[in-house]
């Protein structure tokens, strides 16, 4: 349910601008989500938001922008927990998640940035993987296996 609220938030600020916990916590209401303003709060702390100044001169919730930050604890520790399990056809990979995962394994999987992942596709309760090629499916499925085994992270070989 957590990953699923803090999916929700995410979507939230990314389509409106939303200035205070308590707007944010009415919107989750609307959602179909029970959430009190500290479960509200430890969300924004998980989820790291910032305040930004938007362009009505207000400031505004906003997640910040790691694209060249290594995989964070939280995304490793979302894909740990979330995926059930995977196989491959081709040059695809199926994982399965726990109900309501699917989007935050996926954004667990973009933030690998491994080399060969053309894009991801997420659903409640799975998500796909389009490689490149189906030679180089075996080094992206060697790195999720470290990954679910709390192994270091290398660079997938080009």
């Amino acid at each position: 349910m957590r990953n699923s609220r803090q999916n929700a938030i995410l979507d939230i600020i990314k389509k409106q601008e939303v200035e205070t916990q308590e707007k944010l916590a009415s919107l989750l209401r609307e959602a179909g989500y029970d959430v009190t303003q500290a479960t509200v709060s430890r969300d924004i702390k998980d989820l790291q938001l910032v305040r930004v100044f938007s362009s009505n001169g207000k400031y505004k919730y906003a997640a910040i922008d790691r694209v060249d930050a290594p995989i964070s604890e939280r995304f490793v520790r979302i894909f740990r927990e979330t995926v059930v399990s995977y196989a491959e056809a081709q040059n695809l990979i199926l994982i399965k998640t726990l109900p309501g995962c699917g989007g935050s394994a996926g954004e667990a999987v973009d933030h690998l940035e491994l080399s060969h992942i053309v894009g991801t596709v997420a659903g409640d309760n799975t998500m796909l993987v389009v490689v490149d090629n189906e030679k180089n499916v075996a080094p992206i499925l060697k790195a999720f296996d470290k990954l679910l085994n709390n192994e270091p992270q290398d660079k997938v070989e080009e």
